[in-house]
């Protein structure tokens, strides 16, 4: 069953929904999205009644919104549960201290980050949002003076208005340690016997130590040989800690140069957000992530990347760095925008008014070529920007 929300339902997804004929809940949401009398439509009260009989079958979510719905409509039921245990980084942690014991975190209110004592807490850190999105308000804490300026940063006053309430909760924040280590983000699900399965793993490209950005992810080959063992004795010992079966999840994690595996977030039921590490395997090389996940099937990596094996595929997201103002900027270039790449395979347009990036490239890219990667990855755009 597919449960479809704003703000962003891909064409690729919906094609997948027709040509599968997959359940999906015919919210109002999801019937404004998706104006197509050809999609297997189920009631809500159907859906409902499906979940609490059996929380444990398959529901794929497209984005954060939907769990509202799944809460409002399934209170108090176990996938309910399962959910809220991912979702607040608090209860993560717990679920995990038996696996990082020497991992340290906390949690403080907003209002009490300005005379908080960081007896205990070592420099570099992290303070994020215990419920957040798109890295808004995540800030790597070094020194006592990056403390100071973080501090004043995360006043009230400073962040509401700034990030719409469905995107960040900012009554919370977590701090924790700073691992240090390459990123990764990885979707997969954990099948009916709990049994973790990985779909895909991306890396996560920064600039330097201090950039907490989302403009870069890339996969390859290499890149999920290389990781997808390590990742997955993780995944399974978490899962098994969680006791989930049929559950989608983007994992969020770190991996050191010792290969010790932290844990930054689970987000459950869905895979990458704005359907972008989901839909580009699909665009660029004929894997579908969806019908891997409905159909309980496991990747044959040889088989994937056959003929492509060379390739980098990355998403580049088009966050606005530039330090322009959304109220004054008329339009975003994006057309230029894919002339600067080897191989742009789709943009994806979104109002910068509207929603928080100027939206999303996929990109293909040759072995040797990597600058172009290196270079959009400290770009301001101001190149691609035409103000008012």
């Amino acid at each position: 069953m597919f449960l479809i929300d704003k703000p962003y339902v891909s064409d690729f997804l919906i094609k997948t929904l027709r040509k599968n004929a997959y359940p999906v809940v015919s919210t109002a949401e999801s019937r404004e999205m998706m104006k197509d009398d050809y999609l297997n439509w189920i009631s809500e009260e159907n859906a409902a009644a499906i979940i609490q009989k059996d929380p444990h079958g398959p529901l794929y979510t497209n984005s954060e919104n939907a769990l509202t719905w799944i809460a409002s409509h399934t209170m108090g039921s176990e996938l309910t549960d399962k959910i809220n245990l991912f979702k607040d980084k608090s209860r993560f942690r717990e679920l995990i201290r038996s696996l990082y014991p020497d991992f340290i975190y906390r949690t403080v209110k907003l209002n009490d980050i300005p005379y908080l004592s960081l007896d205990g807490i070592a420099f570099p850190f992290v303070i994020k949002p215990s419920v957040g999105f798109f890295s808004l308000g995540v800030h790597i804490v070094s020194d006592l003076d990056d403390w100071n300026r973080v501090k004043n940063e995360l006043r009230i006053g400073n962040l509401e208005g700034l990030f719409p309430p469905s995107v960040l909760n900012i009554s919370a924040f977590i701090i924790e340690d700073y691992i240090p280590g390459e990123e990764f983000a990885v979707d997969c699900y954990f099948n009916h016997t709990g049994e973790v399965v990985i779909l895909n793993i991306f890396h996560h490209r920064f600039s330097s130590g201090n950039d907490t950005s989302d403009r870069v992810y890339s996969t390859s080959r290499a890149i999920v040989l290389s990781c997808e063992n390590a990742f997955a004795e993780f995944l399974n010992a978490m899962g098994k800690a969680a006791g989930i079966r049929n559950f989608p999840a983007h994992v969020e994690l770190r991996m050191d140069a010792m290969g010790k595996i932290i844990p930054i977030e689970v987000n459950p039921l869905r895979f990458g957000g704005w359907c972008t590490t989901c839909d580009l395997p699909g665009i660029a090389f004929g894997y579908n992530l969806y019908e891997y996940f409905y159909n309980s099937r496991k990747p044959d990596w040889e088989q994937i990347f056959q003929n492509v094996e060379d390739k980098l595929y990355s998403i580049v997201v088009l966050n606005n760095n530039s330090g322009i103002p959304a109220a004054h900027i008329k339009s975003f270039d994006h057309y230029l925008l894919g002339e600067d790449f080897e191989n742009t395979l789709m943009i994806r347009k979104l109002d910068i008014k509207e929603y928080p990036v100027f939206g999303f490239l996929f990109a293909e890219t040759s072995a040797g070529n990597e600058e172009e990667l290196s270079r959009i990855l400290v770009s301001d755009l101001k190149k691609y920007i035409i103000t008012e």
